[in-house]
């Protein structure tokens, strides 16, 4: 089968407001570069780079003695025009170090160049920026693929740095995101990893990167590793493809230095967590460099017999090849150990708010054994000043060994017939891109132009297997969760037999070009074009024992095609406020397949954005507004019941088209930096995405009804301030808080239509949802820094909130109580 979806109006669009613009731009900036000719013609360009030969953003180059200047961009160059002939004095300014003086010469109707060294290396300025804490709207971020600044883009960004990520001593990469407004954490089946829900969209595997690639999201990702976390809200469709309208999350991971350190750290708290952090960095030769990182970790829990092993390790080498290209090779490896927990269940589809905390209800022998492996290459080389080429190939392998009791779906008397489930996967995953970058004039009109093309396949591999013992109906004991005493549960590991193997492959190839046209000082443009083609092929199922492949006649491979447009305009009245407004389209290809084992259509969304973006106070504070709507025309969930329409479904590769959802919200972030040593993080936002179209028929969903998993508010804060100077100088107090409003879990309300004997028939209801109230909780944190020693202590949930995460209505896991965490370090 094959679809290709293309907006012709919008595209016609694009281009003529493109040639629109162009024209008359060229002809007025010539008419007004003839009248100037002989006031003042003459101008300056530059590049200002670090010790080791790379450009270096945010340095401010001023004339002495003038009000005329400019800003060094991303990728290091600046440009002051409108000179009289003459000798000038250029001035470089930089955050930490003096100032750098140059003299230079301008003659009328000629441009001068300039150059810039500063007495560091990339990586120790990239640190002193961090500390200065650099506005978020002028911190370009690594998933756009191109150096634009936030405050350029139409589109909402948040970055978390690596301050925030220690000052909060974050482990998971939940404790990351927290940070983010409007977006929550949701949980899986068994709480075996984590899920986000932003903008009313579930982020998958295919919508979570690490360093620009696409990684597996069954494993819970380490933060020990995280230099910072960007999240690209709304689409990312142009750039990546494949993703849904909700967010794009990218783990930046430490690097290496040419300059030796390091740090040692030991973790420990609550429920016998212990986590030793190693991270060492250093040069190896003039031109090579190197850093490892690793850590273990092993915790028990709030919870009864749930406990946790984790081994990670993330080495990486940074290679010079000459003053223009770098080829860093990075790697991870990551074993995890968790017990499965579906936490206390639901009791006739209800929460049992009067069950313990810490009452488990597994087997004692279930386990969820995972081990992923990593590896990357990317090859960055500057062409010259204006242009760049990237490079980046990635392959990942996860495996997922699990056999553990299922849904606890109680009745109303207690009494529960555990069925299991065993399940083995394998994931394979191959990745590459390659991006041109540059910037260039067509008369007063500047680009900045991203031209790229990427690749992916994809194999999933599942495994059947047959579990012996069991008795009527696949129930493996029963028991009863309200009085443990009723029955005597089964301590034994069943024989668990692999019986098929099915194959899953994926191919998806895409090609994008984005340009940004800085029209004048106040507006710009940004425009672009992706063409995606994705190969869908028809899962292959082998009978393990003599490798022999199941016949299947009906499934078919799918092709699909599509353009995806992206256009948005930025109005600059003033150099630190924005105004935006963006819309673009795009396609999703859905994975997995439907009940009759056919593959899914693609889903098609429409994402309309307008906001604000304001920097004050010379950068120390800023304050963002955005507002959105997303219409997705065929939303895909997990489907609730197999072929028969009786048998419920467990496979969550087995999905289902509901209906045309849109998503409404608004979205605040504030961030800043007010005063030394007071750093802080804070914003809220509301959603409401519900059904919209729906064909009324038995089965499909009650349009109007907010859609399960998603709060409609969510808000953050954390304050961190260290005493700069006086007798208490590196004392350090914290508080962090974070709100997640009313949701629904269960399932959303589908139509039930009866025939009646008289031929109408009788349309009902079927309500299945399960409300879940809002929480707050609230972190304290105390700490102490003397020279390289460090010291920091939380206490979180200090109000010990009690409050669940619920997956469907059977998963439902309360947070976490008030627990304690300290953690000391030695830099070096």
């Amino acid at each position: 089968m094959t679809h290709s979806y293309l907006p012709t109006k919008l595209l016609l669009c694009i281009f003529s407001l493109s040639l629109a613009t162009i024209n008359p731009f060229v002809t007025s900036a010539q008419n007004f570069a003839l009248a100037t000719e002989n006031i003042a013609s003459g101008g300056i360009k530059g590049l200002v780079r670090s010790t080791d030969g790379n450009p270096v953003g945010f340095v401010n180059i001023y004339i002495k003695g003038s009000n005329k200047g400019a800003v060094s961009s991303e990728d290091g160059k600046f440009h002051i025009k409108n000179l009289k002939e003459g000798e000038y004095t250029l001035v470089a300014t930089f955050i930490g170090l003096e100032a750098q003086e140059i003299q230079i010469a301008v003659t009328n109707n000629e441009t001068s160049s300039a150059e810039f060294t500063l007495p560091k290396s990339s990586q120790q300025l990239t640190e002193v920026m961090v500390t200065a804490t650099r506005s978020k709207n002028k911190t370009p971020v690594t998933m756009g693929k191109i150096a634009i600044a936030p405050l350029d883009l139409p589109q909402s960004v948040t970055i978390v740095n690596s301050q925030v990520i220690a000052d909060q001593q974050a482990s998971k990469l939940s404790d990351v995101i927290k940070n983010v407004n409007g977006v929550s954490l949701g949980t899986t089946r068994g709480t075996t990893s984590e899920t986000f829900f932003a903008r009313g969209y579930n982020l998958g595997a295919n919508n979570i990167m690490r360093n620009g690639a696409r990684v597996n999201s069954g494993a819970i990702p380490e933060a020990s590793t995280l230099e910072k976390v960007e999240v690209l809200k709304g689409s990312a469709a142009l750039l990546y493809g494949n993703v849904s309208g909700g967010a794009v999350i990218n783990m930046v991971t430490k690097q290496p230095k040419f300059e030796y350190g390091g740090e040692v750290s030991l973790r420990a708290g609550s429920y016998n967590l212990w986590k030793p952090i190693v991270d060492v960095y250093g040069p190896i030769s003039k031109n090579l460099a190197f850093r490892i990182i690793g850590t273990y970790e092993t915790a028990e829990s709030y919870r009864k017999n749930v406990e946790s092993k984790r081994l990670y390790v993330n080495p990486s080498l940074l290679y010079k090849l000459g003053a223009k290209t770098e080829i860093l090779v990075q790697g991870d490896y990551l074993k995890a150990d968790l017990t499965p927990d579906f936490g206390i269940g639901t009791l006739d589809s209800k929460i049992p708010t009067s069950i313990s905390r810490s009452s488990f209800y597994n087997a004692p022998w279930a386990y969820n054994e995972i081990e992923q492996r990593t590896a990357s290459v990317n090859i960055n080389h500057q062409i010259n000043n204006s242009w760049k080429l990237s490079v980046m190939g990635s392959n990942q392998v996860f495996d997922r060994d699990y056999f553990s009791t299922e849904r606890i779906q109680a009745l109303a008397n207690g009494d529960w017939g555990r069925k299991l489930t065993r399940s083995k996967i394998a994931e394979d995953y191959y990745t590459g891109q390659v991006n041109l970058t540059g910037s260039f004039n067509t008369g007063a009109l500047e680009h900045k132009l991203l031209v790229g093309t990427d690749a992916e396949r994809y194999l999933n591999t599942s495994n059947t297997f047959n579990i012996a013992s069991l008795g009527k109906d696949g129930v493996y004991d029963t028991i009863n969760i309200l009085n443990p005493t009723k029955f005597v549960a089964r301590t034994d590991e069943p024989l668990a037999t692999n019986t098929t193997r099915t194959e899953t492959p994926t191919y998806r190839f895409g090609s994008y070009v984005q340009d940004l046209i800085k029209i004048s000082e106040k507006f710009k443009i940004l425009a672009g074009l992706r063409w995606s083609y994705q190969k869908t092929v028809a899962a292959k199922t082998y009978d393990v024992a003599t490798d022999a492949q199941t016949p299947n006649a009906t499934a078919a491979d799918r092709y699909d095609r599509a353009f995806s447009p992206r256009v948005g305009i930025v109005y600059q009245p003033v150099s630190n406020t924005a105004f935006f407004a963006s819309y673009s389209n795009n396609f999703t290809p859905n994975t997995g397949r439907d009940i009759f084992n056919e593959n899914l259509a693609p889903s098609i969304i429409d994402q309309y954005e307008v906001g604000i973006k304001n920097d004050f106070f010379n950068d120390k504070l800023s304050a963002n507004f955005t507002l959105y709507r997303i219409i997705n025309n065929n939303l895909a969930q997990q489907a609730q019941y197999l072929a028969d329409g009786v048998t419920i479904n467990t496979d969550a590769n087995i999905k289902e088209l509901t209906g045309q959802t849109t998503s409404d919200g608004a979205e605040i972030d504030l961030s800043g930096n007010l005063t030394q040593g007071l750093n802080f993080l804070a914003g809220y936002s509301y959603n409401f995405m519900r059904y919209t179209q729906t064909s009324g028929e038995n089965g499909s969903y009650k349009e109007g009804e907010r859609l399960v998993s998603n709060p409609a508010h969510t808000a953050n804060a954390t304050l961190f301030y260290t005493l700069p100077t006086s007798a208490l100088k590196g004392l350090k107090v914290g508080i962090s808080g974070f709100y997640t409003g009313e949701r629904n879990a269960g399932w959303n309300t589908t139509h039930v239509v009866t025939p009646k004997p008289d031929g109408t028939v009788e349309r009902t209801l079927n309500y299945r949802l399960v409300p879940v109230t809002g929480f707050t909780t609230l972190d304290l944190s105390l700490g102490y820094n003397i020279k390289q020693f460090s010291i920091l202590g939380k206490i979180s949930n200090i109000t010990n909130e009690l409050n669940y995460y619920v997956h469907e209505n059977y998963s439902v896991n309360p947070i976490p109580p008030r627990q304690f965490v300290t953690t000391v370090s030695f830099r070096f």
